[in-house]
């Protein structure tokens, strides 16, 4: 027996928007969604978030959404695809103080298994080791959780791993902010 996907909230974390020359203005962005026939379109901030509600199938919505934002603007789009209830789990499973004003409290969403395993090895293998006080990284279910100090998230032994150019990860990633998702979530 087959049925129709039930209708759903879900969650497009777009890939690199609004940094490294492709701007996308969030209202533009939201026109895509509706255009999709996507209701309850939502926008949050200006680094490529949005919330939605449709049915279907994961992988194809995400085909669908990644092809009509490179018909529409020209770049080489990639999203991570959750349901809300998913972005609600990872954010409260947050290993770390995430009430620790001195930190910022970051998830790392990969796209495949595999990226996700490229990130935690690369934890695991970064050179100088990692300072689990300094520098705190963890598994969750598709995602890496991090917590470095503010104005360290570009020079912690993690960072400079992430950072790296040829890593087989770096496409297959994108980063938010705790704040940003309860924002998501609102």
């Amino acid at each position: 027996m087959t049925g129709h996907p039930t209708e759903q909230t879900w969650v497009a974390l777009l890939r690199g928007v609004n940094v490294g020359g492709v701007t996308i203005k969030s209202a533009d962005l939201a026109q895509v969604f509706a255009e999709l026939g996507f209701a309850d379109v939502k926008t949050v901030l200006a680094s490529g978030n949005v919330r939605f509600r449709g049915a279907g199938a994961r992988a194809t919505l995400k085909a669908r959404i990644e092809r009509a934002l490179r018909d529409r603007f020209g770049y080489d789009a990639w999203i991570v695809l959750v349901t809300r209830e998913e972005l609600a789990e990872t954010v409260a499973s947050f290993p770390f103080d995430a009430q620790d004003a001195a930190r910022q409290p970051y998830v790392i969403f990969c796209a495949e298994e595999g990226a996700r395993a490229a990130v935690l090895a690369s934890a695991a293998n970064a050179d100088p080791p990692l300072d689990p006080a300094e520098d705190p990284v963890a598994p969750g279910p598709g995602v890496v959780y991090w917590s470095p100090a503010k104005g360290r998230s570009l020079d912690t032994p993690f960072a400079k791993a992430m950072a790296r150019s040829r890593s087989p990860f770096r496409t297959a990633t994108t980063t938010r902010n705790l704040r940003t998702l309860h924002k998501i979530l609102g």
